[in-house]
Parts: C-alpha cells; structure tokens; sequence
C-alpha cells in the first residue's frame, strides 16, 4: 500500500496553474482524497503523495513544488512544519503552503503566517477551491478577516 502513496500520479490538464501538488500526509485515505479532489478540480499536472517528512524531503530534492499540504503532525516527526520553514526559506517564494491539522495550536504563530491553516476534518474539495481560486480562507485567514 505504501509504494501507491509514494508514486506519483499523473493526469495532464491544460492550462493548469499549478505543475506539481506535494501531499505531505500519513493518513492514506485523506492523502488519496486531498489528491483525488485536485485532480477532480484540473488544479495540477502532477500530484506526489508522501507518508513521512523523509519521503518529502526525498521528493523536495528532485523539486520545489508549487504548492505543498502538509501534515504538521507526522508518523516519523511531530514538527512536520520544518517542510514549510525550509521551503520558505531555501525554496520558491511562490510555493503555495496549505498545513493540514487536527492541532493548529501547535503550529509556531510565525510558522502559521508562511500559509494556510485547515483544520482536520475537513472537506478536501473545499482546499481543491481554495488552491484554484487563490483566496485566504484557511483558519488563520478566517481569524483575521474576522479582527478586521
């Protein structure tokens, strides 16, 4: 089961804004949702799903994607937000962060402004939406617009 996470899966779409989508994620059934709901919505050309901060980094290796979901509490690390510092800083300053979490709290407040929040559970359509359209709606995003 685990070799189907790790590969990617390719569907070509034209005029796609995004390349490639990393899925950083160990629940294989929200991964394959997360993935299976961009690809519903014609958002990337290639989605990459890994299980383990060791597999992302493998696949961040190869390339910076353009948007990265991420798990911030992980089967082999509990700070799955280093991803999103070292891609903040080493990386792409377009790549688009989407943390993806049953505990925004322990996300670093600093950390948290790098993208946006969604709070598990939650509906992976409604992340696919957000990516295509390019608005803030996340956690924090609601928490601000809510302070204005």
């Amino acid at each position: 089961m685990s070799s189907m996470i790790e590969k990617p899966r390719r569907r070509p779409k034209a005029g796609s804004p995004l390349s490639r989508v990393l899925i950083v994620e160990d629940d294989a059934l929200l991964a394959l949702a997360i993935e299976d709901a961009l690809l519903a919505e014609g958002l990337a050309r290639e989605v990459v799903t890994c299980p383990s901060t060791e597999r992302a980094m493998h696949e961040l290796e190869k390339a910076v994607p353009d948007a990265i979901v991420l798990d911030v509490h992980l089967s082999d690390r509990d700070d799955g937000w280093a991803l999103a510092e070292l891609i903040a800083v080493l990386g792409d300053k377009n790549t688009r962060i989407i943390f993806s979490t049953g505990s925004p709290e322990d996300i670093p407040p600093h950390i948290a402004e790098l993208g946006l929040v969604f709070e598990k559970p939650y509906d992976p359509d409604k992340l696919a939406r957000v990516l295509a359209s390019d608005r803030k709606e996340g956690l924090f995003a609601r928490f601000r617009r809510n302070k204005a």
